[in-house]
Order: C-alpha cells, then sequence, then structure tokens
C-alpha cells in the first residue's frame, strides 16, 4: 500500500468505519478477477460506502491523495470493466451496500433504485406492483443496477425496449472531484445543455460514479408468447422476423442461435431436452405480448411453416416450458465456455447484414486459423451477434490467449468495420477491447473520447485504463 493510500484510508475511517474498509487480502481475492477469468488485477482495500454522502466523501478523498478508484458492483463484466490495475495503484470502490430501491411508483411507471441493487431484485419489486423492468440478462442474479446503467447494458429484450439508455430517466452521480449531479428528476423535457444522464450512461464509471437511477417501468402484459422453431438459415430467420415486425409492435424478442449451440447447452445442462425434433442447422427463440397471445404466433408460424422459411416450431404451452427455452438461451456462454479456450467477441452490424455476416465471418476465420471452429448467436431483432473462435483441440491455453487470440481479435474486427458495425454492442470496452477501440475508431471519436476523459476527470483518477485512455497522469500515481 502506498503512503498516499495509506492517509487516505485513515482519513476515510471516520466517514466509512471499519465495516466500510475492508483490507483483508482473502476477502478482496474474488473482486480481483474478472468474470471470464481473463484479466488479474491488484488491490489492497475495498472501500464500501453505504450511501451517496458516503460516496462523495470517498471520491473527494481520492482527489486530494491522488488515488485511483476502480468502482464496481457485481463484477460481473466480460470485458475486464471493473478489475483493477495488476499493478495495485487503485483502489476497488464497492457499490454493493447501496441496494436500497428508494421508490417505486407503478402510476408513473417509474423506480429509483441504488446503485448496488441486484437486477432480479429489482425485477421482482416492480412484480409487487404489477410492472415489470424490461431489460433481463444472464447475470440477472449478480449483475447490480450501477454497472447496468454505467455499460449501457443490452440483453434479451432491447428489439423493443432499447437498451439501459432508453430506459433510464435520470442518475444521481458523484463526479470525480467529489461533488453530487442529482438528475434522478424524470424530466420530459430539458434544455439546459449537454445531457448529463446521457453522457454517464455507458461511460463505464470513467466520468464519475452512478450511486443511483431512475428507471422506467412498463405494465405487465395481459398475454405473453413464446416460441422455438427450426430453420433451415440466418437469411430465412431474418424474413421471418420482418413478419413478425410487420404484424404487431410488441414483439421483445427474437434470438438466433446455430445447432451446435443447442447441441452445447444439452450436453452442459442434462435436464434440458431440445424443444423439437427437427435437425435444423438453425434455431429461434421468439417471444411476443400482443395482446391475441399465441393466436398471432400459431399464425405467423404456421405461414412460415407451409413456406419453408422454417421446418418445425413448438410454443411453449406452460411458463415452465417458457422458462425452459430461456434457460437455453442464457446457458449458452456457459456450455461453450466449457468447450475449451476461444476468442469471445460481442459485437453488432446493421440487422439485414446479420445473417450474412454470421456465416461469411465463421468461414473467414476458419479459413485464416486452420484448426478452429467459429459461429455466432445473438439478438437477431438488434444486430447483436455474439461471435465466438474455438480454438483447435489440444490447444495450450496460455499460448491460445497469449499469442492467437489477439491475433484473432484484430481478423474479427477488421471484418466487423467492413460491415458497417461495432465492436462493442452491449459488454462495453472495459480493458479488453482498448487498444481496438483505439485502433479502429475514427480520430474525431478518439479526439472527443479524450477530451470529455480529460474535462471531467483531469486527475486520471476514476476506473484508469477502461474506455479511454489517457496519458498517464503523475497525479494518479
Amino acid at each position: 500500500m502506498t503512503p498516499a493510500q495509506t492517509a487516505m484510508l485513515d482519513a476515510l475511517v471516520p466517514v466509512l468505519g471499519r465495516k466500510g474498509i475492508v483490507t483483508d487480502p482473502a476477502a478482496i481475492a474474488p473482486w480481483l478477477v474478472d468474470w471470464r477469468r481473463r484479466f488479474h488485477g491488484a488491490a489492497p482495500a475495498i472501500l464500501a460506502p453505504a450511501s451517496t454522502a458516503e460516496v462523495a466523501a470517498v471520491v473527494a478523498a481520492a482527489a486530494r491523495h491522488r488515488v485511483a478508484l476502480v468502482p464496481q458492483g457485481g463484477n460481473s463484466s466480460m470485458v475486464g470493466g471493473a478489475t483493477p490495475p495488476a499493478d495495485g495503484s487503485a483502489l476497488i470502490l464497492s457499490l454493493r451496500r447501496m441496494n436500497a430501491i428508494r421508490r417505486v411508483d407503478a402510476a408513473a411507471g417509474l423506480a429509483v433504485a441504488e446503485a448496488g441493487v441486484i437486477l432480479s431484485d429489482l425485477h421482482d419489486a416492480a412484480l409487487a406492483v404489477d410492472r415489470r423492468f424490461p431489460l433481463t440478462l444472464g447475470a440477472k442474479g449478480n449483475a447490480t443496477i450501477g454497472g447496468l446503467v454505467s455499460t449501457n447494458a443490452g440483453g434479451t429484450q432491447v428489439l423493443r425496449f432499447g437498451s439501459m439508455r432508453g430506459l433510464v430517466a435520470g442518475v444521481e452521480v458523484v463526479l470525480a472531484d467529489g461533488s453530487v449531479h442529482d438528475g434522478l428528476a424524470p424530466l420530459k423535457k430539458d434544455n439546459r445543455g449537454y445531457d448529463l444522464t446521457q453522457l454517464l450512461v455507458g461511460a463505464e464509471g470513467t466520468l464519475g460514479v452512478v450511486t443511483a437511477a431512475t428507471l422506467r417501468l412498463v405494465p405487465v402484459p395481459a398475454a405473453l408468447a413464446t416460441a422455438w422453431a427450426a430453420v433451415r438459415d440466418p437469411q430465412a430467420a431474418l424474413t421471418l422476423l420482418r413478419r413478425f415486425q410487420a404484424a404487431t409492435e410488441a414483439l421483445e424478442s427474437f434470438e438466433i442461435l446455430p445447432r451446435e449451440s443447442l447441441a452445447a447447452v444439452l450436453a452442459y445442462v442434462p435436464s434440458l431436452r431440445a424443444p423439437v425434433a427437427a435437425e435444423a442447422a438453425w434455431h429461434l427463440l421468439i417471444e411476443h405480448t400482443d395482446p391475441s397471445g399465441d393466436a398471432l404466433m400459431e399464425r405467423l408460424l404456421g405461414e412460415a411453416l407451409a413456406d419453408g422459411l422454417i421446418v418445425d416450431a413448438t410454443l411453449a404451452a406452460t411458463a415452465t416450458q417458457a422458462a425452459d427455452f430461456w434457460r437455453i438461451r442464457e446457458s449458452i456462454s456457459d456450455s461453450e465456455r466449457a468447450l475449451g479456450p476461444a476468442s469471445q467477441h460481442d459485437l453488432s452490424v446493421p440487422v439485414d447484414a446479420m445473417p450474412r455476416f454470421m456465416i461469411e465471418a465463421a468461414a473467414a476465420c476458419e479459413a485464416r486459423f486452420p484448426g478452429t471452429h467459429a459461429s455466432g448467436f445473438g439478438h437477431l431483432g438488434d444486430g447483436n451477434v455474439h461471435f465466438h473462435v474455438r480454438a483447435a483441440p489440444g490447444t495450450d491455453p496460455a499460448l491460445w490467449y497469449g499469442e492467437h487470440v489477439p491475433v484473432v481479435t484484430r481478423f474479427v474486427d477488421d471484418l466487423v468495420i467492413a460491415a458497417g458495425g461495432s465492436i462493442a454492442a452491449e459488454h462495453g470496452i472495459g480493458q479488453m477491447k482498448l487498444a481496438e477501440l483505439e485502433r479502429l475508431s475514427s480520430p474525431a471519436r478518439l479526439t472527443a473520447l479524450r477530451a470529455v476523459k480529460a474535462a471531467m476527470d483531469p486527475l486520471g483518477i476514476l476506473n484508469p485504463g477502461k474506455l479511454v485512455a489517457l496519458a498517464p497522469s503523475a497525479a494518479a500515481q
């Protein structure tokens, strides 16, 4: 621990108490590694404030002592965005004790949740008043609101309701000098200059520390229809997507996955079974909340079957069966990780280009890197592909991640840019994609990102080494 870090902790004891300052290495250890176990950091202490005032005191102390902070919630980042630097120069600022849902207003369709609220807990609180928060993802049991806001998280219902940007009506944020921006009021009109809320959503904790957010809720649907369909190829899936979109505004999810991903899940989770008997190359998980319920789903799938767009389909007859369909979808990442090391990419392309990209990019990768196997799955409705290039059998993981993954990543990212896409769809940049963002971004984008960072965090103390790279600041040593 550096002298500056020691002095800062001593100054914070009266503010946080011993409960709010964790220095036991064993207690800190689980929070030093990212979810994928790709990034390993070091930190001499975790600071755990329990209120916005305490967060403000921590950040103000960090500014005075020139100590870097890494904000952290559920530590479920897929890009190392909440992992501290390996040199121990930063302290972890944990928001997990700030876990109050301050208000749920069913009539207004709003909830105010603190940064440490777990997503599934917010779901439960909304349902208790016959409302729902329409964002969900596989990590809903440990992902926190602060992290979801800071990374502009997506998920399986972005097709209808958008990512966190569209669901955040206001934020409360502690800025880099310790001042508090109270922007929780859900104003429909506000022309006081730059939209600070939208600037801070997706900033990955590099511009301020999100302590609470006002979030939009929607009514619980009167009807819900969930179906699984087998389809011959992604282009047929896109045609079916357009039919659903023309028929209803209540289409919420349209997920696509290859046969191999389904097989991996069924092998990894033996209690699950294939939803349809057809041995199709591609599968779809479709869900809508149209008032007609199953009737619309049956009609559209029946027409698609008659036209040859799909080869088989089934509707979920019960809530349990629908949950099993979603369990298959949400288990893909874990099941594919069990198959061995892979270069994993969260990317987006224009929706109409996604079917072609999934086929051609996989073929290009396998041709460029003999012995590998490439495939993609994801959210066809919003163009988000989770694209994996799996190492050849027997490849040493250390060699793969150390030497091969950077080369594979550059190749895949070049394909994405050529398709008019983005190398970061919903997981953010973190530290994993920092170099690629710089390599592939226009000078104008990089200039703007660096200027905003320098203006709002001139000491460079907030989540250093994430999202945007600045020249090292002597003040942050």
